[in-house]
């Protein structure tokens, strides 16, 4: 098996980045020292920041923003549209002048666990752990642990 990477001309890439096989990379930067685990999808617009390890199977769309030495577990899911629909008013497909693309901010050394879901419009802050499986859906104030669907704080350091 041939290693596959996609990472698209306009991709920032840091120092000593680690990339793994089967990554889809475009428009976006990517911090020094950073891991970027298999099947991973980081869209246009976003940033991680150095020192941080994205694991397997995540997907990080446009509006996210990742700040220094964050962790981010398998299978994580951003999400930035807060209203989506297949189709505009008139019935023909979307396109992005029909929506808008709403922010998200992962805050300097929070963690986010396995199968979270991260919704738009949301900061995770300072030090912040996300639970393994958790729907986060308002924001995590900093050294913060939160858990649950919607996720709300089982313990505050």
């Amino acid at each position: 098996m041939t290693e596959y990477l996609c990472i698209a001309s306009d991709v920032r890439l840091g120092a000593n980045v680690t990339l793994s096989k089967f990554i889809n990379l475009y428009g976006c930067e990517i911090g020094d020292n950073t891991k970027i685990g298999a099947f991973v999808e980081i869209q246009k617009g976003a940033k991680v920041g150095c020192n941080c390890k994205i694991s397997s199977h995540t997907f990080i769309c446009e509006g996210v923003t990742i700040e220094d030495e964050v962790f981010i577990g398998h299978g994580v899911t951003f999400i930035n549209d807060i209203y989506p629909h297949a189709t505009a008013p008139g019935g023909a497909l979307q396109t992005e002048n029909d929506w808008k693309v709403e922010a998200t901010l992962i805050k300097r050394g929070a963690s986010i666990g396995s199968g979270a879901t991260i919704l738009a419009r949301v900061t995770v802050g300072e030090n912040a752990m996300v639970g393994a499986g958790a729907v986060v859906t308002r924001s995590v104030p900093a050294n913060t642990t939160v858990a649950g669907n919607p996720a709300k704080p089982i313990s505050r350091g």
